[in-house]
């Protein structure tokens, strides 16, 4: 096993889950199965169209957005520029002695005042001389500074260009927005001298080599913290798209880093809820859902035991739903018969739940008589804590809430077991069933460089997009192992 070189970086608890408060459901199901270049074409599809405000102050304009995304609860503005205290007055008005900042000018794509102009994912208040200093360079590494006010350096690079640097708390910030804007914008054609700096034409990559290995190192020493997350959906709820690399702090190492040669799954991969002072709690969602009295739910049925071969012990019902009985021609027969639903998938959650909706008549005790089963990996199990019917009417009522979490993380099927005898031939109305879930966390929470886990103590081991390993020996790629609060990028060739 070798060990890939990463950066050390802190991040708050990070939740793999489908569905978060803050991202509308199946908003990035388009990524999915996709990297690389086709995974950057993927992004900028869903983000490219965004509701932008009018450029300026007033009602409707970019200071009256900025006053719902960069303002704190004591109305001081998030200046990511300066050190500078300054606060907001009435909505929508611009506040003394800021500008409104572009991280990429309108300069670079040759001055339009387009979509791009307008953006507030590329906008940030800005104290004014900070903003007249850093002028339309881009954003890099800055070793002679020129300017500094304690917040942001501007200079030259390495390189010889002139940049400017911002500090290292906002570092991720601004490097996610980079990111957004190479992506969101990339069929813009860049024609200034400090555009073609960071960026050159296309698709993919649109940043330049050493751009986007820096703002990767840059995301990575700088995670994702609860002031960015809340501007992320602060703006989404004004232009109806969201930063993807906010949402998905791995994401840009699927694009442009180590994993563009493993496919991305939105599902199933590191991501950021929206924070607050409270553990951020896992969202349920539903797996499978049925109403049997106009479906079939793709159930099947099977009869082990029957008084002839055209008895059929279960049939669908408009009325009832799924039916199951021993009675027929005024009498009872010894009947036994499984009503299976199609394969469950609890790949992915590590809580599940099944609940139905049935009622049994002419049956003295049903949960000696009748069962609810789970098949997995080829073994039937019993399932306990289910409310039964009394057995003696036609009321319907709830099973409850079942537990799968025992087969949480596979597959199965849920088959109810109809029997009788020759004395006693209940009758099994089943109306409706549902199985929810909640995603698994992959519990990430820092990446270290400096040292290795000792693999003869117990560990977890994960796949790139949060995939639980088992056999880490036999997996091929790159394994995300947890050990002792410490967690380690790997490759296993």
């Amino acid at each position: 096993m070798k060990r890939i070189f990463v950066t050390a970086i802190t991040m708050a608890m990070l939740t793999a889950t489908a569905a978060l408060a803050q991202i509308p459901k199946n908003y990035y199901n388009s990524l999915k199965g996709k990297k690389g270049a086709e995974l950057k074409m993927a992004v900028h599809n869903i983000i490219s169209n965004a509701t932008v405000l009018s450029y300026g102050s007033g009602t409707g304009h970019t200071w009256d957005g900025f006053y719902s995304t960069d303002r704190l609860d004591d109305g001081q503005v998030v200046d990511r520029y300066s050190n500078d205290k300054r606060y907001f007055g009435s909505k929508g008005k611009s506040v003394s002695g800021m500008n409104i900042e572009h991280s990429f000018p309108k300069s670079w794509w040759g001055g339009s005042e387009n979509q791009a102009y307008k953006d507030l994912y590329n906008l940030m208040p800005s104290e004014q001389k900070i903003n007249s200093a850093k002028s339309n360079y881009p954003m890099g590494k800055v070793t002679s500074a020129s300017t500094n006010n304690g917040c942001t350096k501007v200079g030259t690079g390495t390189n010889g260009y002139k940049l400017w640097e911002p500090a290292d708390k906002w570092k991720g910030d601004f490097a996610r927005g980079y990111m957004y804007m190479a992506t969101a914008y990339q069929d813009l054609t860049w024609s200034s001298e400090q555009a073609t700096q960071i960026l050159q034409q296309g698709d993919y990559p649109t940043l330049r080599e050493w751009a986007y290995t820096l703002y990767i190192e840059w995301a990575k020493e700088d995670a994702v913290d609860q002031t960015e997350v809340k501007r992320n959906n602060a703006v989404y709820k004004i232009q109806g798209n969201r930063n993807p690399f906010v949402d998905f702090p791995n994401l840009m190492e699927y694009i442009w880093g180590d994993s563009i040669n493993y496919a991305f799954d939105p599902e199933n991969t590191v991501t950021t809820s929206e924070y607050s002072d409270d553990p951020v709690q896992p969202t349920e969602e539903t797996i499978y859902k049925a109403t049997f009295t106009s479906e079939t739910g793709n159930f099947t049925t099977t009869n082990i035991t029957v008084p002839n071969n055209d008895f059929e012990v279960w049939t669908q019902d408009s009325k009832y739903g799924w039916k199951g009985t021993g009675y027929a021609n005024n009498r009872a027969y010894a009947a036994e018969a499984l009503l299976t639903s199609p394969e469950i998938d609890l790949t992915g959650f590590s809580e599940a739940t099944l609940t139905f909706n049935h009622a049994v008549n002419f049956c003295k005790s049903p949960q000696t008589t009748l069962c609810v089963e789970v098949v997995c990996n080829g073994m039937t199990t019993t399932l306990d804590g289910i409310t039964w019917p009394t057995g003696n009417n036609w009321t319907f009522i709830d099973s409850g809430e079942v537990s799968l979490n025992a087969f949480a993380g596979k597959k199965i099927n849920i088959v109810f077991h109809y029997k009788s005898n020759d004395t006693e031939a209940g009758t099994w109305e089943i109306k409706k069933m549902s199985v929810t879930g909640t995603r698994s966390t992959t519990g990430i929470s820092s990446v270290t460089q400096s040292d290795a886990p000792d693999m003869s103590k117990p560990y977890k081991a994960y796949s790139i997009d949060g995939q639980s390993i088992t056999s880490p020996k036999d997996y091929k790629g790159i394994i995300i192992i947890v050990q002792d609060g410490k967690t380690w990028k790997m490759m296993n060739r």
